[in-house]
Protein backbone atom coordinates (compact mmCIF):
# COMPACT_ATOMS: atom_id res chain seq x y z
CA UNK A 1 0.00 0.00 0.00
CA UNK A 2 2.76 2.33 0.71
CA UNK A 3 4.16 1.80 -2.90
CA UNK A 4 0.67 2.48 -4.37
CA UNK A 5 0.65 5.78 -2.39
CA UNK A 6 3.63 6.68 -4.37
CA UNK A 7 2.31 7.11 -7.46
CA UNK A 8 0.80 9.78 -9.10
CA UNK A 9 -2.14 8.52 -10.65
CA UNK A 10 -2.35 12.01 -13.35
CA UNK A 11 1.20 10.71 -15.25
CA UNK A 12 0.00 7.58 -15.32
CA UNK A 13 1.60 5.73 -18.69
CA UNK A 14 -1.16 5.16 -21.28
CA UNK A 15 0.26 2.07 -22.55
CA UNK A 16 2.48 -0.60 -20.92
CA UNK A 17 4.22 -3.29 -22.87
CA UNK A 18 5.84 -6.29 -20.76
CA UNK A 19 7.84 -9.25 -21.88
CA UNK A 20 6.88 -11.97 -19.81
CA UNK A 21 10.39 -13.61 -19.02
CA UNK A 22 11.37 -16.46 -16.67
CA UNK A 23 8.97 -19.04 -16.43
CA UNK A 24 11.64 -21.69 -17.46
CA UNK A 25 14.21 -20.61 -14.76
CA UNK A 26 11.64 -20.66 -12.38
CA UNK A 27 10.66 -23.74 -13.06
CA UNK A 28 14.33 -25.05 -13.29
CA UNK A 29 15.61 -23.54 -9.92
CA UNK A 30 12.70 -25.14 -8.32
CA UNK A 31 13.49 -28.63 -9.87
CA UNK A 32 10.46 -28.89 -11.82
CA UNK A 33 9.38 -28.98 -15.58
CA UNK A 34 9.31 -25.93 -17.47
CA UNK A 35 6.10 -26.31 -18.28
CA UNK A 36 5.18 -25.58 -14.25
CA UNK A 37 7.07 -22.77 -14.49
CA UNK A 38 4.26 -21.45 -17.34
CA UNK A 39 1.54 -22.29 -15.14
CA UNK A 40 2.74 -20.19 -12.37
CA UNK A 41 3.23 -17.64 -14.71
CA UNK A 42 -0.81 -17.43 -15.56
CA UNK A 43 -1.12 -16.33 -11.87
CA UNK A 44 1.61 -13.60 -12.30
CA UNK A 45 -0.72 -12.16 -15.64
CA UNK A 46 -3.99 -12.40 -13.41
CA UNK A 47 -2.19 -10.43 -10.64
CA UNK A 48 -0.34 -7.82 -13.31
CA UNK A 49 -3.99 -7.62 -15.11
CA UNK A 50 -5.78 -6.69 -12.09
CA UNK A 51 -3.78 -3.76 -10.37
CA UNK A 52 -3.30 -2.41 -14.19
CA UNK A 53 -6.96 -2.13 -14.15
CA UNK A 54 -6.76 -1.01 -10.67
CA UNK A 55 -4.87 1.91 -11.51
CA UNK A 56 -6.43 3.32 -14.46
CA UNK A 57 -3.51 1.65 -17.19
CA UNK A 58 -5.49 2.29 -20.48
CA UNK A 59 -3.73 -0.04 -22.73
CA UNK A 60 -1.86 -3.33 -21.69
CA UNK A 61 0.43 -5.66 -23.70
CA UNK A 62 1.72 -8.82 -23.47
CA UNK A 63 4.49 -10.48 -25.14
CA UNK A 64 2.92 -14.25 -24.31
CA UNK A 65 4.47 -16.23 -27.51
CA UNK A 66 6.71 -15.32 -30.36
CA UNK A 67 7.30 -16.68 -33.78
CA UNK A 68 10.51 -17.81 -32.34
CA UNK A 69 8.75 -19.71 -29.88
CA UNK A 70 7.28 -21.86 -33.04
CA UNK A 71 10.91 -23.61 -32.52
CA UNK A 72 10.69 -24.93 -29.32
CA UNK A 73 10.19 -28.68 -28.48
CA UNK A 74 7.21 -29.97 -29.72
CA UNK A 75 5.67 -30.81 -25.99
CA UNK A 76 6.24 -27.88 -24.76
CA UNK A 77 4.48 -25.69 -27.47
CA UNK A 78 1.65 -28.52 -27.50
CA UNK A 79 1.06 -27.46 -23.36
CA UNK A 80 1.44 -24.21 -23.80
CA UNK A 81 -1.25 -23.64 -26.67
CA UNK A 82 -3.14 -25.96 -23.97
CA UNK A 83 -2.55 -23.21 -20.79
CA UNK A 84 -4.05 -20.57 -23.53
CA UNK A 85 -7.02 -22.18 -23.78
CA UNK A 86 -7.45 -23.14 -20.59
CA UNK A 87 -6.48 -19.53 -19.32
CA UNK A 88 -8.74 -17.96 -21.80
CA UNK A 89 -11.83 -20.34 -20.69
CA UNK A 90 -10.74 -19.61 -17.19
CA UNK A 91 -10.72 -15.33 -17.13
CA UNK A 92 -13.47 -13.95 -19.81
CA UNK A 93 -15.72 -13.42 -17.21
CA UNK A 94 -13.70 -11.96 -14.86
CA UNK A 95 -12.40 -9.82 -18.07
CA UNK A 96 -15.95 -8.93 -18.49
CA UNK A 97 -16.93 -8.09 -14.72
CA UNK A 98 -13.77 -5.89 -14.61
CA UNK A 99 -14.70 -4.40 -17.59
CA UNK A 100 -11.50 -5.16 -19.63
CA UNK A 101 -11.51 -5.67 -23.55
CA UNK A 102 -9.13 -8.39 -24.93
CA UNK A 103 -7.46 -7.90 -28.23
CA UNK A 104 -4.73 -10.21 -29.87
CA UNK A 105 -1.91 -9.39 -32.32
CA UNK A 106 0.21 -11.95 -34.08
CA UNK A 107 0.06 -13.89 -36.71
CA UNK A 108 -3.15 -15.81 -35.36
CA UNK A 109 -3.51 -18.26 -38.34
CA UNK A 110 -0.44 -19.74 -36.86
CA UNK A 111 -2.60 -20.70 -33.81
CA UNK A 112 -4.51 -24.19 -33.18
CA UNK A 113 -7.35 -24.40 -33.93
CA UNK A 114 -8.91 -24.62 -30.77
CA UNK A 115 -6.99 -21.71 -29.21
CA UNK A 116 -8.16 -19.29 -31.84
CA UNK A 117 -11.55 -20.22 -31.65
CA UNK A 118 -11.45 -19.66 -28.14
CA UNK A 119 -9.04 -16.28 -28.64
CA UNK A 120 -12.06 -15.46 -31.43
CA UNK A 121 -14.81 -15.71 -28.95
CA UNK A 122 -13.17 -13.96 -25.93
CA UNK A 123 -12.48 -11.46 -27.80
CA UNK A 124 -16.34 -10.80 -29.30
CA UNK A 125 -17.47 -11.33 -25.66
CA UNK A 126 -15.18 -8.45 -24.10
CA UNK A 127 -15.93 -5.98 -27.11
CA UNK A 128 -18.54 -4.48 -25.24
CA UNK A 129 -15.93 -3.34 -22.73
CA UNK A 130 -14.74 0.12 -22.23
CA UNK A 131 -12.11 0.18 -19.49
CA UNK A 132 -8.76 -1.49 -20.08
CA UNK A 133 -7.73 -2.66 -23.24
CA UNK A 134 -5.56 -6.00 -22.76
CA UNK A 135 -3.70 -6.66 -26.21
CA UNK A 136 -2.07 -10.22 -26.02
CA UNK A 137 0.76 -10.86 -28.60
CA UNK A 138 0.38 -14.34 -29.65
CA UNK A 139 3.01 -15.79 -32.74
CA UNK A 140 4.00 -12.34 -33.14
CA UNK A 141 7.82 -11.09 -33.96
CA UNK A 142 7.84 -7.21 -34.87
CA UNK A 143 10.07 -7.97 -37.96
CA UNK A 144 6.78 -10.27 -38.83
CA UNK A 145 4.73 -7.44 -38.47
CA UNK A 146 7.02 -4.68 -40.28
CA UNK A 147 7.65 -7.69 -43.52
CA UNK A 148 3.96 -8.10 -43.89
CA UNK A 149 3.26 -4.31 -43.61
CA UNK A 150 5.57 -3.54 -46.72
CA UNK A 151 3.91 -6.67 -48.31
CA UNK A 152 0.20 -5.01 -47.77
CA UNK A 153 1.46 -1.91 -48.85
CA UNK A 154 3.38 -3.21 -51.98
CA UNK A 155 -0.14 -4.54 -52.88
CA UNK A 156 -1.91 -0.95 -52.95
CA UNK A 157 0.80 0.66 -54.64
CA UNK A 158 0.60 -1.99 -57.00
CA UNK A 159 -3.15 -1.37 -57.49
CA UNK A 160 -2.70 2.19 -57.52
CA UNK A 161 -4.65 3.20 -54.72
CA UNK A 162 -1.32 4.88 -52.68
CA UNK A 163 1.16 6.97 -53.88
CA UNK A 164 4.27 5.38 -53.20
CA UNK A 165 5.80 8.80 -52.82
CA UNK A 166 3.23 10.47 -50.71
CA UNK A 167 4.12 7.22 -47.88
CA UNK A 168 4.32 8.96 -44.51
CA UNK A 169 5.08 7.37 -40.80
CA UNK A 170 1.11 7.80 -40.41
CA UNK A 171 0.63 5.71 -43.23
CA UNK A 172 2.74 3.05 -42.26
CA UNK A 173 1.35 2.68 -39.28
CA UNK A 174 -2.08 2.05 -40.33
CA UNK A 175 -0.50 -1.68 -41.76
CA UNK A 176 0.97 -2.47 -38.19
CA UNK A 177 -1.42 -4.72 -36.20
CA UNK A 178 -1.10 -2.11 -33.19
CA UNK A 179 -2.39 0.64 -35.38
CA UNK A 180 -5.49 2.56 -33.22
CA UNK A 181 -3.40 1.57 -30.13
CA UNK A 182 -1.12 4.44 -28.49
CA UNK A 183 2.44 3.40 -28.57
CA UNK A 184 3.91 2.05 -25.61
CA UNK A 185 5.22 4.67 -23.08
CA UNK A 186 6.44 1.92 -20.77
CA UNK A 187 8.43 -1.44 -21.74
CA UNK A 188 9.31 -3.86 -18.93
CA UNK A 189 11.09 -7.08 -19.06
CA UNK A 190 11.77 -9.29 -16.38
CA UNK A 191 14.49 -12.31 -15.81
CA UNK A 192 17.19 -9.70 -15.74
CA UNK A 193 17.87 -10.13 -19.70
CA UNK A 194 18.53 -6.80 -21.50
CA UNK A 195 16.63 -7.00 -25.04
CA UNK A 196 13.80 -6.53 -26.33
CA UNK A 197 13.28 -9.63 -28.23
CA UNK A 198 11.95 -8.73 -31.65
CA UNK A 199 9.50 -7.29 -30.11
CA UNK A 200 7.06 -3.69 -31.08
CA UNK A 201 10.07 -2.48 -32.94
CA UNK A 202 8.15 0.04 -34.20
CA UNK A 203 6.06 1.07 -31.54
CA UNK A 204 8.96 1.36 -29.16
CA UNK A 205 11.07 4.29 -30.69
CA UNK A 206 10.36 6.81 -27.38
CA UNK A 207 9.57 4.28 -25.19
CA UNK A 208 10.55 4.36 -21.52
CA UNK A 209 12.54 0.94 -20.78
CA UNK A 210 12.33 -0.86 -17.14
CA UNK A 211 14.43 -3.85 -16.68
CA UNK A 212 14.35 -5.99 -13.93
CA UNK A 213 16.27 -9.38 -12.36
CA UNK A 214 12.60 -10.69 -10.68
CA UNK A 215 11.70 -13.97 -12.86
CA UNK A 216 8.24 -13.66 -14.11
CA UNK A 217 6.52 -16.01 -12.13
CA UNK A 218 7.76 -13.48 -9.03
CA UNK A 219 6.77 -10.63 -10.65
CA UNK A 220 3.88 -9.25 -8.43
CA UNK A 221 1.68 -5.91 -7.52
CA UNK A 222 4.58 -4.18 -5.86
CA UNK A 223 7.27 -4.81 -8.38
CA UNK A 224 4.71 -3.37 -11.40
CA UNK A 225 4.34 -0.46 -8.26
CA UNK A 226 8.15 -0.26 -8.50
CA UNK A 227 8.09 0.17 -12.45
CA UNK A 228 5.75 3.02 -12.38
CA UNK A 229 7.43 4.89 -9.68
CA UNK A 230 10.52 4.19 -11.79
CA UNK A 231 8.78 5.66 -14.62
CA UNK A 232 7.35 8.77 -13.25
CA UNK A 233 10.81 9.75 -12.26
CA UNK A 234 11.80 9.68 -15.62
CA UNK A 235 12.18 13.24 -17.82
CA UNK A 236 10.58 12.19 -21.42
CA UNK A 237 12.11 14.30 -24.20
CA UNK A 238 11.43 13.09 -27.25
CA UNK A 239 14.57 14.73 -28.61
CA UNK A 240 13.64 17.92 -27.58
CA UNK A 241 15.59 19.87 -24.64
CA UNK A 242 15.16 20.40 -20.93
CA UNK A 243 14.37 23.83 -21.61
CA UNK A 244 11.66 23.27 -24.07
CA UNK A 245 10.11 20.65 -22.01
CA UNK A 246 9.84 22.77 -19.29
CA UNK A 247 8.42 25.56 -21.26
CA UNK A 248 6.21 23.14 -22.36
Amino acid sequence: MQLRKQIDSSKLPAHVAIIMDGNGRWAKQRGLDRIFGHQQGVNAVRELIETAAELGIRFLTLYAFSTENWGRPDEEVTALMGIMVQSLSNETETLLKNNIRLKAIGDINRLADDVRARLDETIELTSVSTGLTLIIALSYSSRWEIATAARNISADVKKGTLDPLSITEEDFEKYLTTYGIPDPELLIRTSGELRISNFLLWQVAYTEFYFTEILWPDFGKDDFYNAIIDFQKRERRFGKTNEQVLEK
